[in-house]
């Protein structure tokens, strides 16, 4: 018999806001964390947009001389790590250590610090370039850190699907916990590809919208005027747990993880398959792994990237698993404010899921303003919406033709 799985603690770090519950209240606002990028020279640049974390600071976090050992995107894993945990109230002091761990997603890993040494080493030479780039750049930086700082001897493991990453990650720390080879784990994804190659080869890929005069307009799902998504960085954590261990510690339980589900598209490269027919098999399979009719699903927190091509497979995949009841199913992206978070971006939007169960509101797709005749489902368009639902799903999907799709619902 398959172990119950709950989360018990949320941590994130994005550009509206580091702590969780003030990030729920501006993305119920309709407020958008994107602007011209002020990090970066973008003179130039197709793309002068993004979801940019102004004024990062890992005080409070991480040790001034640590912190210099870990790369951005690692910086904002431990940070939500952190915030995770102590929001969890778990004290890995007294917990078995080798049934804790953490698995972390990461597209790209730490691609600012590659760039910074590469500069190093063309402008100065192969002995300047730093001792610590390998273990800055490495995509298993943040997860490594944070099973060291809390001493989690478990499986400590770092996941690479593009921006299915976080999920993926989320998918294997619950599978890890049903099957008993675990207690509690870290989880979630991080990522800080908003770097001038990072912007520069999405860019070429004209991947990216190139709505430079309008920032906070820019990321538009399901929108006829959609013209590619908007980069953007930051973190997503989560403590899950089985269900009795948490009950034995009196843990706050914010949901359950009733379901994950997983395929490849086996197509193009970058491309998404135009029927959703991979993303359809990852719903199901989803939907099959929480024993849930589709019918019994109220809101879906859409991949939703605001790209001509993948709303547009998102779409079809809907329809395709959710038949008649697509119509009364509410669909949002919340990357129409945030942007996307490429390998970082199912954290956050599992944290959604989780607090539209718990709140009964749902977060809206805001710049919705032209129908899509090819997207033609209900985004919930710009403003956010009370609705009471007992189980809620998030979709993330990656170039390589990764899939996944998590499940969460109220405890019962």
């Amino acid at each position: 018999m398959k172990r119950r799985v709950v989360v018990t603690g949320l941590g994130a770090v994005t550009s509206l806001g580091w702590k969780v519950e003030d990030l729920w209240s501006r993305i119920l606002e309709g407020r958008s964390g994107v602007g011209r990028l002020r990090t970066i020279d973008v003179a130039g640049f197709r793309s002068q947009i993004g979801g940019e974390i102004v004024d990062w600071s890992t005080d409070g976090y991480i040790d001034p001389k640590e912190a210099k050992r870990l790369d951005r995107f690692a910086q904002f894993g431990v940070a939500a790590g952190i915030d995770a945990v102590r929001d969890s109230g778990i004290d890995f002091s007294r917990e078995e250590p080798y049934r804790c761990g953490t698995i972390l997603g990461s597209g790209i890993g730490g691609l600012l610090e590659i760039e910074a040494q590469h500069v190093r080493l063309l402008n100065r030479g192969p002995y300047k370039v730093s001792a610590f780039t390998v273990p800055k750049m490495m995509t298993n930086a943040a997860c490594g850190y944070i099973s060291i700082l809390y001493g989690l001897r478990g499986m400590n493991q770092a996941v690479s699907t593009a921006c299915a990453s976080a999920t993926n990650a989320i998918g294997d720390a619950v599978r890890a916990i049903r099957y008993d080879e675990a207690d509690v784990i870290v989880t979630g994804g991080t990522e800080a590809a908003l770097t001038p190659l990072g912007l520069s080869a999405f860019s070429a890929m004209r991947a990216l919208s190139e709505r430079n005069d309008a920032p906070e307009q820019a990321s538009r799902p399901f929108d006829a005027g959609r013209d590619g998504f908007v980069l953007s960085e930051g973190a997503g954590l989560l403590v899950v747990e089985e269900l009795e261990h948490a009950k034995s510690r009196g843990a706050r339980i914010y949901g359950e993880v009733l379901g994950y589900g997983w395929s490849a598209d086996a197509g193009h490269i970058t491309q998404p398959d135009q029927k959703g027919t991979g993303a359809a098999h990852a719903m199901n399979r989803a939907l099959q792994d929480a024993n849930l009719n589709p019918e019994q699903i109220g809101y879906i927190n859409a991949h939703g990237t605001s790209t001509p091509l993948g709303d547009q497979a998102e779409t079809a995949a809907i329809k395709s698993v959710f038949g008649e009841h697509a119509r009364k199913l509410s669909v949002s992206s919340t990357k129409s404010q945030l942007g996307h978070l490429l390998g970082a971006s199912g954290g956050p939007e599992l944290i959604f899921c989780l607090l539209a169960l718990r709140d009964a509101v749902l977060p809206p797709t805001i710049n919705y303003e032209t129908p899509d005749p090819v997207c033609d489902l209900d985004y919930t368009p710009n403003q956010a919406r009370e609705r009471k639902i007992d189980a809620a799903m998030s979709n993330s999907f990656g170039f390589g033709g990764h899939n996944g799709s998590l499940i969460v619902g109220a405890l019962r």
